[in-house]
């Protein structure tokens, strides 16, 4: 069974993640050519606060991606 884990900042749309998720399955589903029903994705969504880049956290970054 193939499994996919998303790390990244939180979704708050539930449908994006639907759609995600699904689009994400679809490139399994065609890449390996087995039913989709045996593919697992995994979304792990890290808030700023618990992400580190180069000694800073995301939370205490100006700009993109930061505070």
């Amino acid at each position: 069974m193939p499994n996919v884990y998303v790390e990244g900042p939180p979704i708050a749309d539930l449908e994006v993640k639907r759609t995600l998720t699904r689009e994400i399955t679809d490139a399994m589903e065609k890449a390996y050519g087995i039913p989709r029903q045996a593919y697992v994705v995994i979304i792990r969504e890290n808030s700023p606060e618990n992400v580190c880049v180069g000694g800073e956290l995301l939370c205490d970054r100006t700009g993109p991606g930061g505070g």
